[in-house]
């Protein structure tokens, strides 16, 4: 075959252009000039290299580039397996740091409730809305920066949660600023308010009925019971509730042997039913001093105090206004106990 082609070649010599030889190992092309009558042999251009030249680069390129995916896609670098172990890691803190954040709500919302209905209760502040407390969070662009994060939705509602809880720990603690200015400037107004009860009663034994419908013990029809009773043996000591001035200190339709003291700030206390009174109209007083004893007086069924708290006119539930002489545990007892429907001893 290789005898052929050199004859070949030899016979074509004529026509062939005497151009340079092609290089070693690479076989030369030739197209036929149809002018001249002869074979020419094909020379490529600075333009066919560079064609040739960019073809196998963006070849090669191409290659190299798919493979670099494959690996990335079927095998972790160092640089990648160590940040998918730190994104697990900021997976786990954040959700303990959500779970420690649902336990500090819980803790601020006591305190929410303690500030509103009772310490700004007690000292006639107005309570804060809860919107003012919260703030507003609910802005769609606020959290949009986490959109296009793994796990969007988990660090968007951690991080408005940690937002909240900052809003209303500020807000808690200008309430209490708040609390404590009024407290300074009202220190006389906490000494008259009505804080204790009226008898010894620590151990809430003495608990007769409380404030709200009952069963008229004479008449037996239901009617309302403005006041709280409570049971003691005869001359038992009835304490003032609160610093203030007797308003009345005598016979009372009704109520028997009556003392009334106007406190202020637009309190007044009523002790009805007793068996002595120790005091007398105009008399100044203090919170825990003696103004009579326990007794039977007027319409009664026995032996007992009847008490009633008022607040600009209106009879309030005593209940609520023995903060300062029980704990917690024993308030919400009290509270209990005066809730219970029956009967009264007046």
């Amino acid at each position: 075959m290789e005898c052929k082609n050199t004859a070949l070649l030899l016979l074509l010599q004529p026509y062939i252009s005497k151009k340079s030889t092609p290089p070693v190992g690479k076989k030369p092309k030739y197209h036929f000039n149809q002018e001249l009558l002869r074979f020419e042999r094909i020379q490529k251009t600075a333009f066919d290299w560079l064609k040739s030249f960019l073809f196998h680069a963006f070849t090669g390129v191409s290659m190299g580039l798919i493979f670099f995916f494959l690996y990335l896609t079927f095998f972790d670098t160092p640089l990648t397996k160590r940040l998918r172990e730190e994104n697990e890691e900021l997976k786990v803190q954040y959700k303990a740091l959500q779970k420690q954040s649902e336990g500090l709500r819980e803790v601020l919302d006591d305190l929410q409730q303690r500030d509103n209905n009772l310490y700004r209760a007690i000292l006639q502040a107005e309570p804060i809305a809860s919107n003012v407390r919260e703030g507003d969070f609910s802005g769609t662009n606020r959290y949009a920066s986490f959109a296009k994060m793994n796990n969007s939705e988990l660090m968007a509602s951690t991080t408005q949660q940690v937002d909240v809880l900052t809003k209303m720990v500020y807000v808690q603690s200008k309430s209490y600023d708040e609390l404590l200015e009024l407290v300074k400037n009202k220190e006389t107004r906490l000494l008259c308010l009505p804080a204790i009860q009226p008898v010894l009663n620590q151990d809430l034994t003495r608990t007769a009925s409380g404030y709200g419908p009952r069963i008229d013990p004479i008449y037996r029809v239901p009617t309302f019971h403005y006041g709280m009773d409570f049971t003691a043996p005869q001359g038992t000591d009835v304490y003032a509730t609160g610093e203030g001035k007797v308003l009345q200190a005598g016979w009372r339709r009704g109520y028997g042997n009556c003392i009334v003291i106007d406190h202020g700030y637009q309190y007044q206390t009523l002790y009805a039913h007793l068996h002595t009174i120790g005091v007398k109209k105009g008399q100044k007083v203090v919170r825990g001093e003696v103004i009579g004893g326990v007794g039977s007086t007027g319409k009664s069924t026995g032996p007992h105090l009847h008490y009633e708290v008022h607040y600009r006119g209106k009879p309030q539930n005593p209940a609520n206004y023995y903060y300062m002489d029980l704990s917690p545990e024993e308030y919400d007892m009290m509270v209990q106990i005066a809730s219970n429907f029956g009967q009264t001893m007046d």
